[in-house]
């Protein structure tokens, strides 16, 4: 492999863990799973990526090119777009241009990016003179099980001497074709297809003659071939010189192959394993940030540095893995959902039991006679003792939050680790009623958690009691429209309205302002047709409505349960009024903060989670909201958590409904000239705006259809779960919900890791006196506008510096030594385009150096690419000549850091290495 690298014979291309796909991950988790792969080519092989090869996900991000662009890369290639868009760019010779994904950073990171054309990543397979595929000899992988006698199903006709001239005529007739879509005189034409060059040898022994012989004859075709990898031929465009036109960060979602074909029934498919990637995700963030800062303190520490950085690396290689663009969007079959599931599961179990053990020998270290029995993780209920309840807040700004714990007792008090009492409120579960919810109040300061101790009810201070009141279940089709009675349910940033006559919400007053929004929800379904003789179907890819949406519920329960500091309301929707079960259920939630804490996130949100399934079959769910605002029919939706996209309402000839479905990522909004509503979502949904002031998520499919490609491959999406996806919203003027919207998006993905442990010993001890601030740990705290992407340890052993690291791959000393413990790498990302708000987003001036005090001195900071494998001052990318920017050439990056002092501009991702004195 060394040796076919040096020679150019093999390329790596992407050099991630997977082709990401690009409508449902998060930005974070992209950079993840680049950063995983090329540290690994980097280390083994001293090689970079500088090409994409994006070929197969459903649709293309404007996100993808700025990441590519940041990493490094000289040119991006696409495939999967709108089949009528790629039609009229391929006539027009379009396919080729320079992308500005980012408005912010726009010429800065943009990339050359090439769009396949109509043939896309594949051969032809149809030749004129055989009833069989052409180009393809080693027929269709026969796995597991493949033939004796090595014939395969539908292999070329091998190339004779009778029949190479067909051969190659077929094939320059289409490589002419082709050249006709393209500016230069030069054709990429990728040879295979899916599964395919499995058998090589006998692929080259036919290829070899071909091309040979089209050479020998080029005079007469007009033609000549060469083997290449994709680096060729993106050289050979870029020595033409041309100048290019740019596109701006408009994205090409949703994807459409056909009129009746829209790809956007993904954004939902199998919602369970896209929560379960997104809270891996979080939860690894979470493990790298707090290991980091136990190696930095705790040098001399009983924990075993190598086999923790093991179980970060099994999360790490989970959440990267799910990644693919048959991973999290669904579109795999039971087993291999199965495999990624398990794989989430035990990188999880893996960093929980990391941190458990970490907070364990940190309490033991301090040898005050407070010794924990146990720490133990898991999701659900603590033991009757006296148990101490752990809190890491992962963000590095300070918090305010509830976290919610199962308990068994109703009277309960909780502390902290003076022996204050705690704010907090129990009640009596939705869920189950046999356990009782605790929500205490928390108050953590960046990168630190606090212990809180929960006790049965000892006669002093106790949690506040949240009271249930319940209402007659209302039939909502025989409504009395003349008495309309309100229910109001009220904190500092709201008043909400019930309608007592059909139990659904009325309207929402945004109460600084006054300004007041009617406001109503229902669930509805998508009923979608399952068999391929009545039209187009539905299936895990595709969404395929063959009318209007149309409503679940004919009655609504309601039950109120109050407390000081938090109200919940619970709604229960019934298929009619005497129906005993029901499948769809919404909880609203709205916290009331004490004085002295921090209340302006926790006050502005109504926290909803809903309760959906188990649904029938060729059913898709959705959550509509309905508003009076004017919004004509607007919708904004994020791209990838980084940027946001414009999403005006598209009328097509076919097709309409699920055309105008797009991924919601974190953030969906709708607006008029003055208000905005706007959702935040922990796991990635469809979202779409089918009427003016409406916004509706998919929130659940459960599908079967008798495509026989799909029966083949298990892809029908029977799926009987019950999902509970939670959504956050958030209703303000534009300026409110602008500061809100960014930290409450990060709030919501990265919420507090909640761990418990049993004290030793028979009776409580008192509580020690602490320092005063009694979060543990040095805060590591960045202004609202700024987030601290990544702060973690990698391990790789690689050089940063390039020629040393070349000269040890040669002198094979790559795979010598340990994980490098002493290599810190930090990410910090600006959460604001330029213009965006007046304050924040203004560029932001870091010293890296009291930044990271708590973690000791900093001594060597050292800018890199995005994904760690380029010193940015070494890192030259080619400049395409655009009409904008006429002078070709090589373009360098931002300007980079003196002394320690980092100026972070609107939207810029920066990546360091840090090393600390005394490493």
């Amino acid at each position: 492999v060394h040796q076919l690298l040096q020679e150019g014979q093999l390329e790596f291309v992407i050099g991630g863990q997977v082709m990401h796909d690009e409508a449902v991950t998060l930005i974070d988790d992209q950079i993840l799973q680049l950063t995983e792969g090329h540290g690994f080519l980097y280390e083994t092989f001293g090689i970079r990526p500088q090409f994409s090869w994006h070929v197969d996900p459903f649709g293309a991000s404007a996100t993808t090119p700025t990441l590519f662009a940041l990493a490094g890369f000289n040119a991006h290639l696409i495939s999967r777009i709108d089949y009528d868009l790629k039609a009229d760019m391929q006539k027009n010779k379009k396919l080729q241009f320079v992308w500005q994904g980012s408005p912010s950073l726009s010429e800065g990171q943009e990339i050359f990016t090439h769009v396949m054309d109509q043939y896309s990543y594949c051969t032809p397979s149809h030749i004129p003179f055989s009833n069989r595929s052409g180009f393809y000899w080693n027929g269709i992988a026969a796995f597991p099980d493949p033939p004796k006698d090595g014939v395969y199903p539908n292999m070329s006709l091998p190339v004779t001497d009778t029949n190479i001239h067909l051969y190659a005529q077929t094939m320059v007739a289409n490589i002419k074709e082709r050249a006709a879509w393209f500016r230069t005189s030069d054709v990429l034409w990728p040879w295979g297809c899916d599964k395919q060059f499995f058998n090589a040898s006998v692929q080259y022994s036919n290829m070899d003659l071909l091309l040979d012989y089209i050479n020998k004859h080029s005079d007469e075709f007009g033609v000549t071939v060469q083997y290449a990898t994709v680096g060729d031929y993106f050289q050979a465009v870029y020595s033409r010189n041309l100048t290019w036109e740019i596109r701006d960060s408009q994205d090409f979602l949703p994807y459409s192959t056909e009129p009746f074909q829209a790809w956007t029934g993904f954004y939902t498919s199998r919602s369970t394993l896209k929560g379960i990637a997104r809270k891996a995700s979080s939860l690894l963030y979470a493990g790298e940030s707090f290991f980091t800062q136990y190696v930095r303190k705790h040098p001399a520490s009983s924990i075993c540095k190598c086999g923790a950085l093991k179980q970060l690396q099994s999360l790490r290689w989970a959440v990267s893995e799910v990644q693919h663009h048959d991973g999290i969007t669904g579109t795999e079959s039971p087993k291999v959902k199965d495999m990624y599931m398990n794989n989430l599961m035990y990188g999880m179990f893996n960093v929980k039991k990391l941190m458990a053990s970490i907070i364990f020998d940190m309490n033991n270290a301090k040898k005050n006679g407070e010794v924990y029995s146990s720490v133990y993780v898991k999701d659900s209920g603590i033991p009757d003792v006296d148990h101490y309840v752990v809190v890491y807040n992962p963000l590095a700004w300070n918090i305010t939050t509830f976290v919610a714990v199962s308990v068994s007792h109703l009277a309960m008090s909780v502390y902290d680790e003076l022996g204050h009492p705690v704010p907090a409120q129990v009640q009596i579960s939705a869920e189950s009623h046999s356990t009782y919810d605790l929500y205490i109040l928390v108050a953590i300061s960046g990168l630190s958690y606090r212990k809180y101790n929960v006790k049965p009810l000892n006669g002093k201070q106790s949690a506040f009691i949240g009271r249930s009141v319940k209402y007659k279940r209302k039939d909502i089709t025989r409504a009395d429209q003349q008495s309309r009675q309100l229910l109001p349910v009220v904190n500092n940033c709201y008043q909400v309205l019930f309608d007592q006559n059909t139990n659904l919400m009325h309207s929402i007053t945004e109460r600084e302002t006054n300004q007041t929004v009617q406001l109503t929800q229902e669930f509805l379904e998508y009923r979608v047709n399952g068999d391929v003789m009545k039209g187009p179907i539905s299936d895990n890819y595709l969404f395929a409505p063959n009318a209007s949406a149309v409503p679940v519920s004919k009655a609504v329960g309601l039950e109120v349960v109050s407390g000081n500091l938090m109200t919940e309301i619970r709604q229960y929707f019934y298929s009619n009024v005497t129906s005993q079960d029901y499948i769809y259920a919404v909880y609203t939630r709205m916290y009331t903060v004490p004085e002295g804490y921090d209340g302006k996130l926790l006050c502005h949100r109504i926290e909803q989670q809903y309760s959906v399934g188990p649904l029938e079959l060729n059913r898709e769910a959705v959550l509509r909201t309905s508003t009076n605002l004017n919004t004509r029919q607007l919708l904004y939706t994020d791209s990838n958590g980084y940027q946001i996209q414009k999403r005006p309402f598209k009328a097509y000839v076919n097709n309409t409904v699920a055309r105008n479905y797009y991924p919601m990522v974190q953030t969906a909004y709708i607006e008029d000239d003055t208000t905005r509503l706007m959702l935040l979502a922990e796991r990635a949904h469809g979202v779409s705006s089918q009427g003016n002031g409406q916004v509706e998520v998919m929130l659940h499919r459960r599908l079967w259809n008798n495509l026989q490609w799909d029966l083949n491959y298990s892809l029908t999406l029977n799926d009987s779960s019950v999902v509970r996806p939670v959504i956050w919203l958030i209703l303000g003027t534009k300026a409110v919900t602008n500061i809100l919207y960014r930290t409450s998006g990060l709030a919501l993905e990265h919420r507090p890791v909640v761990m418990f442990g049993a004290l030793s010993g028979d009776k409580p001890k008192p509580p020690r006196r602490l320092q005063q601030n009694s979060a543990h740990g040095s805060p590591v705290t960045v202004p609202p506008n700024l987030h601290l992407q990544t702060l973690s340890i990698p391990g790789w052993r690689y050089s940063s510096n390039h020629a040393e690291q070349v000269h040890s791959i040669r002198m094979g000393k790559q795979k010598q030594g340990d994980a490098d413990f002493s290599r810190v790498l930090l990410r910090i990302r600006h959460l604001y385009e330029v213009g965006e708000d007046p304050v924040l987003s203004q560029p932001v001036m870091v010293n890296l150096k009291s930044l990271l005090k708590g973690l000791g001195s900093v001594m060597v900071v050292e800018e890199r690419s995005l994904t760690g494998t380029w010193d940015v001052n070494t890192l030259k990318r080619w400049k395409w000549k655009t009409a904008q920017y006429p002078s070709k050439g090589l373009s360098n990056s931002t300007e980079t850091s003196e002394n320690c002092i980092v100026t972070v501009h609107p939207k810029e991702i920066r990546t360091f290495f840090v090393y600390f004195q005394g490493q």
